[in-house]
């Protein structure tokens, strides 16, 4: 399941905006300010932001640039300021697209897809992160040059920890996006042991983990290498 985040005061654009984006295997969240949108943002698990530049509570650039200390999810930015040093600010505070109003809802839905193939292209690449290499297109990983056996569900659980790493993600949403459609039939403890697993895998100490950190009371997150990997 892949959550998109919609900020954007309009209520009127944000609904639109929310019908034409939403489809199979997409959850639409909407927020009306600030205020709303970092709480929700906090809550991590956010896959794009469809960000409004200006809201009534502060800038969406402000926000942008708050994310970028921690998190690379996609920011499609809306907003009525159409001047090329707007747009150029946009992208130099790690906007991904710029969209000026007056647009079309249906340019704006072919922009967020491609924008999201794109992020997903760069985790399907080879990752290295301390001493670990992750080539997840070719399903091969290692640990100090060591060959690891990781099994498929540990493989999905992986990606999707090193996908949104930074970002706190609840037991509820890995459980969905690991088994898919399948979470509902399976026993919740099966992430416990998959944590495990790959912890005992690829962490010196599985007991004092540096990567996979459990965040008590909500779920896991993937913490050390965070800005560090390497793309190959």
């Amino acid at each position: 399941m892949t959550t998109l985040l919609i900020v954007e005061d309009d209520v009127s654009l944000n609904k639109g905006i929310a019908l034409t984006l939403a489809q199979d295997g997409i959850e639409i969240e909407q927020a009306y300010d600030l205020d709303a949108a970092e709480r929700r943002f906090a809550k991590g698990g956010i896959d794009l932001i469809v960000l409004d530049v200006n809201l009534p509570d502060g800038s969406g650039l402000d926000f942008c640039e708050k994310i970028r200390r921690t998190s690379q999810v996609p920011v499609i930015f809306l907003t009525a300021n159409d001047m090329e040093s707007d747009i150029v600010l946009g992208f130099e505070l790690g906007g991904d697209d710029y969209i000026t109003k007056p647009f079309s809802l249906m340019v704006l839905r072919s922009r967020v897809m491609a924008v999201l193939r794109r992020s997903r292209s760069y985790y399907e690449e080879r990752l290295t992160i301390g001493p670990l290499e992750l080539d997840f297109g070719k399903m091969e990983f290692r640990k100090r040059g060591l060959s690891l056996s990781l099994s498929k569900t540990e493989q999905k659980l992986l990606k999707v920890l090193v996908s949104h790493r930074g970002q706190i993600l609840t037991r509820e949403q890995l459980m969905d996006r690991v088994w898919d459609r399948e979470a509902e039939f399976v026993d919740e403890n099966a992430l416990t042991v998959t944590v495990k697993r790959l912890r005992a895998k690829i962490e010196d100490n599985p007991a004092a983990p540096v990567y996979i950190k459990t965040v008590y009371g909500l779920g896991y997150v993937w913490s050390e290498g965070a800005g560090d990997e390497k793309k190959d």
